[in-house]
């Protein structure tokens, strides 16, 4: 009964976690704005590398040369003589800092920053962040940043112990960046917007393009593949696209995608889309065990005897192949589907088999994806 039951428990989950309760159901409507990006509304990587420094002892080693060749030229271009060889960086660590940076993002706009170690630093606790410029993928500096460290973990130990809770040679400056050079593009001069949806489903692009149409009221929306959208900006709207995209964000569709069962095999977790449909098809798992255990047993020779102890092997081998039936499943819905599983008994790992071979039948009607 406590298989069966954790059974039942494992199908009742694969029920929920599927995509809904109503199985075989259209997927209840979801705003544009969720399932859709907008041409220019996207963000920009900055990167830079620079020293963060203030380490109680947990920065770099010395055989990070590229560490004390940073600090020579910073202290330097401060007007500072150093003698490189006889730098300690164990109070400094070289990073890399990232950022990203909005399209709307001006001049003085604040911005996170993330600050990762690339040298063998034990922790950033504690440090500060100096002057980094940050450049985009075209070389050009859009942004400085320096700041303290927030770090959420620390790392304490002795000679014959540590303790560490979460990632120490990470951290983040909130609001450590400041914008000193905007990207140039202006999103309300455009003539047209490029819709670009998360899923790649024709009907479901189609969808998105008759629902604008209708709600703008005008043939200004076409697909023009299976995930993006061109939409025309109305005359109404020249010049003020804010408006447009604030009213039709929110327009509710049913997006549809193709049938997908995606299989975990590290976890043995596998998830059903509500499109997964099964033809006719005869089903029987089994599993052999087969168990060897070694029991060596001691030869003790009599007392003032010449002989010697010796161990003699004894193995036992135990072999059992479960019965089970075969049942002939033939579902159209992911319900039909689980109860036929059930019938046989198959656990989360048998049925990632079961799965795998019902696809290679030709009786799965779903893409199969292993993660």
């Amino acid at each position: 009964m406590c298989g069966h039951s954790k059974i039942r428990r494992f199908a009742f989950l694969l029920l929920v976690l599927g995509l809904s309760i109503g199985l075989g159901l259209p997927a209840g409507a979801v705003r544009l704005k969720d399932i859709a990006s907008f041409g220019g509304v996207r963000s920009n990587d900055l990167v830079g590398y620079g020293l963060v420094v203030g380490l109680p002892g947990t920065g770099d080693k010395s055989s990070s040369q590229f560490t004390i060749q940073s600090m020579a030229n910073m202290l330097e271009n401060m007007g500072v003589k150093v003698d490189r060889a006889a730098l300690k960086p164990k109070n400094v660590a070289a990073v890399m800092v990232t950022v990203k940076m909005p399209a709307s993002a001006r001049p003085g706009s604040r911005l996170d920053a993330t600050v990762s170690s690339v040298g063998d630093a034990s922790s950033l606790l504690g440090g500060v962040l100096l002057m980094t410029p940050l450049k985009g993928i075209d070389g050009s500096i859009y942004a400085l940043s320096q700041g303290a460290l927030a770090v959420g973990g620390f790392s304490a130990g002795g000679d014959a112990a540590t303790a560490t809770k979460n990632v120490t040679t990470v951290g983040r400056i909130p609001g450590g960046a400041v914008v000193e050079r905007s990207v140039p593009f202006s999103f309300n001069e455009q003539q047209d917007i490029t819709i670009q949806l998360s899923v790649e489903d024709f009907s479901t692009a189609k969808q998105v393009a008759d629902s604008l149409n209708k709600a703008i009221g005008g043939q200004y929306a076409h697909a023009q593949d299976a995930s993006s959208i061109r939409l025309g900006v109305p005359p109404q709207y020249q010049g003020n696209i804010v408006a447009l995209m604030a009213s039709l964000e929110s327009l509710e569709v049913q997006p549809d995608s193709r049938a997908k069962v995606v299989v975990d095999e590290k976890t043995g977790t596998v998830v059903l889309g509500a499109n997964v449909t099964l033809a006719k098809v005869a089903v029987s798992h089994g599993n052999l065990n087969v168990v060897v255990s070694e029991q060596p047993q001691v030869s003790q020779p009599g007392a003032f005897s010449p002989g010697q102890t010796a161990i003699t092997p004894s193995t036992e081998i135990g072999v059992r192949e479960e019965q089970r039936r075969l049942i002939l499943m033939a579902g159209a819905s992911i319900q039909e589907l689980v109860d036929g599983l059930n019938a046989i008994g198959a656990t989360p790992r048998d049925l990632i088999s079961i799965l795998r071979t019902m696809k290679s039948a030709g009786a799965l009607h779903a893409d199969l994806e292993v993660i």
